[in-house]
């Protein structure tokens, strides 16, 4: 079940979430070579320097689709110890 942000503060808290299950991503498709792949592709060095704006871009895509979870675990806490999950009711989703 996703819990929905229903306020301005929940919205931001729920932002700030996927951008770090997004980075965790990135770090997680570095560290499994992803990195490797762009350069077997003839890219030279020039590829080398731009292959983490491929890889974050592909992170986020993964958070768009739904993500690991990490996301939603995260805005939860990030609520709860915020208080807004308390004040604002955040909403779950079905």
């Amino acid at each position: 079940m996703q819990t929905l942000p229903t306020t301005a503060r929940t919205q931001d808290l729920y932002i700030q979430a996927n951008r770090l299950e997004a980075t965790f991503l990135s770090q997680m498709l570095a560290h499994a070579g992803l990195d490797r792949a762009v350069e077997g592709m003839g890219g030279g060095p020039g590829a080398a320097q731009f292959a983490s704006f491929l890889r974050d871009a592909q992170a986020e895509s993964m958070v768009q689709a739904g993500g690991i979870g990490l996301s939603e675990a995260l805005f939860r806490a990030l609520a709860a110890r915020d208080g807004s999950a308390r004040d604002t009711g955040a909403a779950d989703a079905a």
